[in-house]
């Protein structure tokens, strides 16, 4: 069964499992003690340090090993916001950053701190322009994704990193996607990352804190990992993800060459034989593994069913995939569909075979789904292009609430072929994907979006008919 969510959780890779495998036998001792067993670990995790290191581009004594990525982003996040209290308590991110991040900020508003949320343009990247603005003389830490784990869309971090050391702002740089496919470009200040990502084993995180930036461990601390991540290490773990990525760097080059071929095949493929797609993210500056679209009309928990049963295993930011029932805050802050979102992340080694039957198996999936919701086809409008008279407002209201994604969407689409040229339709939904899908078909479908006018339930989106 092809599995193409390695952007979630890549497969552990062979050296991984070799170097797990006999570090149990070698590295189940405590490296803190100085009889034999414990200095033979002790060599197991300098040398796993050494190795990680290297990887990053620092010194092994700036290195610690975390029991997460997101251990890591909470403890760089609140280590650094700590001891740079005195210049202040404001806070930057971008507005597509990973939930470790985001949950870090809303942690600090609660504490009484104040937060700043770049915006990101549709392709998903924050401009430089935009993130300078956000720096203030009160600014003591900003955070900022290598590339995102949504849509693939690298950001500019080297030069918001120069951006941030011109005025003595530290930037946190969160590189669980990127790292195994190399290293982080720019005078960044702090760095995270997860081992599962690159084909490590679950339970092991960076966090890279450069000489010089001011910091101070929250909580009780000990000894170990430099104070920053108290508790006994899990070293067999530590050396299978550092020998890890090690082994998945010495492929990087030639792997990324590869795959980058077959996502750009996804995307067009993708756009030509799926009616009503929206391929999104930066179409150039992105990871090479990593392709996302969102299908109109598309129920994305009944497709990524779909494509289960077909023998797929994909991703979906789409909300009714959702524990919380709301759509991803990564479209959302892109402005772009939501609903039927489908994320493909190819693992290293996958087969072209396989690529080629899910491009087969697509269009006949989506099709199914849109069936089976009762969605519209072709492009609507039609039937008559009857303009309205002079004074005269012709509308419809459409009641969708109760329902979710996508239908809204679909009512909409059934009736706005109904209304004459200049006339609007109203939709009444409680979905809170509906705020992002509406102007998003909108503007797919050349409609105009006139915005929203928030009633006791839910909320009224009005659409004007242009052709």
């Amino acid at each position: 069964m092809p599995y193409f969510d390695a952007a979630s959780a890549a497969p552990l890779h062979p050296v991984a499992h070799q170097a797990l495998l006999a570090s149990l036998d070698e590295g189940w001792a405590d490296p803190a003690r100085l009889y034999r067993e414990g200095r033979r670990a002790r060599l197991l995790l300098d040398a796993a340090r050494e190795a990680a290191a290297d990887a990053v581009g620092c010194r092994p004594d700036e290195l610690v090993f975390t029991p997460s990525g997101t251990h890591a982003v909470h403890t760089g996040i609140a280590g650094v916001l700590a001891a740079r209290r005195r210049v202040g308590r404001h806070l930057v991110t971008s507005a597509v950053e990973h939930s470790s991040v985001l949950h870090s900020a809303a942690a600090h508003e609660r504490d009484g701190g104040s937060v700043s949320e770049v915006p990101v343009g549709r392709e998903g990247a924050v401009r430089v322009s935009a993130y300078v603005r956000a720096l203030r003389e009160d600014t003591a830490l900003a955070c900022l994704q290598s590339a995102n784990h949504e849509v693939g869309t690298a950001q500019p971090v080297a030069e918001v990193a120069q951006e941030c050391r011109e005025v003595g702002v530290p930037l946190l740089v969160d590189a669980a996607q990127s790292l195994g496919w190399g290293r982080v470009g720019g005078d960044w200040s702090l760095l995270t990352a997860s081992a599962h990502k690159w084909g490590g084993p679950a339970g092991v995180g960076l966090l890279v804190v450069r000489k010089g930036v001011r910091y101070a461990p929250q909580g009780p601390a000990d000894e170990r990992e430099s104070g920053r991540s108290p508790g006994f290490v899990n070293l067999p773990a530590i050396v299978a993800a550092a020998a890890s990525l090690r082994a998945v760097r010495a492929e990087a080059d030639a792997e990324a060459v590869r795959l980058r071929e077959l996502v750009e095949r996804i995307r067009g493929r993708v756009a030509s034989e799926v009616p009503d797609v929206e391929v999104v993210g930066d179409p150039v500056r992105r990871l090479p593994h990593v392709v996302t679209f969102s299908c109109l009309y598309v129920d994305g928990e009944s497709l990524l069913h779909a494509l289960d049963a077909a023998g797929f295993s994909v991703s979906s930011g789409s909300s009714c995939t959702s524990s919380t029932l709301t759509p991803s805050h990564v479209l959302g802050a892109m402005g772009v569909l939501s609903e039927g979102n489908v994320r493909v992340s190819l693992p290293r080694g996958v087969a072209e075979a396989d690529v080629e039957r899910f491009l087969e198996v697509l269009p006949g999936a989506v099709a199914g789904v849109r069936e089976r919701l009762g969605a519209p086809r072709g492009a609507e409008p039609a039937p008559e292009e009857v303009r309205s008279a002079p004074g005269e407002v012709s509308s419809v209201t459409v009641d969708a609430l109760g329902k979710r994604c996508p239908i809204p969407v679909i009512e909409l689409a059934k009736v706005i072929g109904g209304v004459p040229v200049g006339g609007t339709v109203t939709v009444l939904a409680d979905d809170v994907a509906a705020r992002l899908d509406i102007p998003a078909w909108c503007e797919m479908r050349g409609q105009e979006y006139l915005g929203e006018e928030a009633r006791e339930r839910g909320a009224a989106y009005v659409v004007r008919r242009v052709e």
